[in-house]
């Protein structure tokens, strides 16, 4: 595994949509993206066309990352229409036949469903990265001051708290704002039953079930419940635009990878795995950094290492056993305990 970036910029940042979520099930033919982004006609551009396909979470950082690339030699000419919404959601409609060259999910379970579906080649994460362009860590944000004086997990199980963070079944986010605490409350996964009675009981806490981290922010900042879980980078971004908010990271918490891929049939491949390669370089990974994300770049993290808090504890994917035992152990929409919460069984 990658070393988690154990960094927390304390940079200009810029303002960041929403996240979103996962399942295994392939849905029904997909609607038009949500949103999007084209700078003109692909046919009056030298350079080609490119469609990205991402979450929500890091649009600000691409309406930099974009141009940035278009700068550069192998950028120039190209043009890249962008659209943004739920990871997971975003995932299903690639493989219902939304077009794609290039894409950036919340969970790594998002690409795979694309390397099952003959998408995305399945040695898509060779590299030194493993595929992942950007970390962060699951936080809690607060009411500024923090009045009901939330530092860790326990502290969210206070009588009558009431805890914001999205529902599992349609949003990434959300499982990994339940992986930090059921990983520290079981041990790393080698108590599963206490880490699951733990999750049973932050769920009783929690005040509506918005369908992405996105819209649980959003819910948050209009008065909803007394703390919201969510990425480092979206509380980064939240904090610098409200000021009645505030964020604190437990002494043990979860690392948030991010994948990126270049689709197997692109129609432009030259110019998507150039995008692709120019994410991780360190221009990238600065612009990366000032939206609130942990750099996979070496150099880049080290640059910014001074103003980086460091968990006591961060637990990892690997650590429970991937992706592919988590889905079908804890969050399968049939068999799984923590769905079986969320729907009241």
């Amino acid at each position: 595994m990658r070393p988690i970036s154990l960094a927390l910029p304390a940079l200009a940042v810029l303002a960041l949509a929403g996240c979103g979520g996962a399942s295994d099930a392939v849905g029904a033919p997909a609607p038009a993206p949500a949103a999007a982004t084209a700078s003109a006609s692909p046919s009056r551009h030298a350079g080609g066309h490119l469609d990205l396909v991402a979450y929500s979470v890091p649009k600000a950082a691409f309406d930099r990352l974009i141009p940035a690339f278009q700068a550069t030699d192998a950028g120039r000419g190209v043009d890249i229409a962008a659209s943004y919404g739920a990871s997971g959601d975003q995932s299903r409609k690639v493989v219902s036949g939304l077009p794609a060259d290039v894409v950036n999910f919340s969970l790594v379970s998002d690409v795979t469903r694309l390397v099952k579906a003959n998408l995305v080649d399945p040695d898509w994460s060779s590299d030194e990265h493993h595929g992942i362009v950007a970390d962060s860590v699951v936080t809690i944000m607060v009411r500024k001051g923090n009045p009901k004086g939330i530092h860790d997990w326990s502290d969210l199980l206070q009588p009558g708290l009431e805890v914001v963070t999205p529902n599992p079944l349609s949003s990434g986010s959300a499982k990994w704002n339940l992986l930090a605490p059921y990983a520290q409350t079981s041990n790393g996964g080698t108590d599963k039953s206490a880490g699951l009675n733990f999750v049973r009981q932050l769920i009783s806490h929690t005040k509506g079930q918005p369908k992405s981290g996105r819209e649980a922010t959003e819910l948050f900042e209009a008065g909803t419940g007394d703390a919201l879980l969510s990425y480092e980078s979206e509380a980064i971004a939240t904090e610098a635009k409200d000021p009645n908010v505030e964020h604190v990271t437990p002494s043990a918490t979860f690392q948030i990878e991010t994948p990126v891929a270049v689709l197997a049939k692109s129609s432009n491949a030259a110019a998507a795995k150039a995008f692709r390669d120019f994410l991780f370089t360190p221009a990238a990974q600065e612009i990366w950094a000032q939206a609130g994300y942990r750099p996979v770049d070496a150099g880049v993290l080290a640059q910014h290492s001074d103003r980086f808090p460091t968990p006591t504890k961060v637990w990892t994917i690997a650590d429970l056993g991937g992706w592919d035992a988590l889905d079908t152990g804890l969050f399968d929409p049939t068999n799984g305990p923590i769905a079986a919460a969320y729907n009241g069984s």
